[in-house]
């Protein structure tokens, strides 16, 4: 069928936006190729730091032993709780509004670790709405306590409990 005048241009311009395209997949699997290889070889310098965690095994036990000091550290919403699984709360550090109090939670579990030099493990439990900065830091509080040496003039580091296990605080 042969157009005249306005209908064989309209036809002809209407062919100009129905250009057909191929995708050419030889130079997409080269680019594929070579982002694999890039991967590869960069992928071994990423260095990630990983701290190991003692998690509750679930096996019970079936001999009966005298209770030991337990070190539970819970952080709610409310405030820190310092206790011990067998005795229960020993200390409560309220929040305040400015967050957690941390060095109060560093200084109580300082005369924790003096009362039991040879306990290295502890246990923090945390509420599901805790932040997960709140709870790095209170590890690292745990774990090691820093103290300001003036006649030095440097930070002094001791180990509290360097041996954590995580878990869910009871509700």
């Amino acid at each position: 069928m042969k157009f005249m005048g306005r209908a064989a241009r309209m036809a002809r311009h209407h062919k100009r936006g129905k250009a057909e395209g191929e995708i050419n997949l030889v130079s997409m699997i080269d680019m594929m190729t070579i982002l694999v290889f890039f991967l590869l070889v960069h992928g071994g310098f990423i260095r990630l730091a990983v701290l190991q965690l003692n998690l509750p095994s679930t096996q019970s036990q079936s001999s009966i032993e005298p209770p030991t000091f337990e070190l539970e550290i819970t952080v709610r919403e409310s405030g820190i709780e310092i206790g011990d699984r067998s005795t229960g709360l020993m200390s409560r550090i309220e929040k305040t509004d400015t967050g957690y109090n941390l060095e109060e939670l560093t200084a109580y579990l300082t005369r924790v670790k003096e009362q039991f030099p040879t306990k290295d493990d502890a246990t923090v439990l945390v509420e599901p709405e805790i932040s997960y900065d709140v709870v790095i830091a209170v590890m690292d509080r745990v774990r090691v306590a820093e103290e300001w040496d003036a006649d030095l003039n440097r930070v002094n580091r001791n180990d509290l409990f360097p041996e954590i296990s995580i878990g869910d605080a009871p509700l």
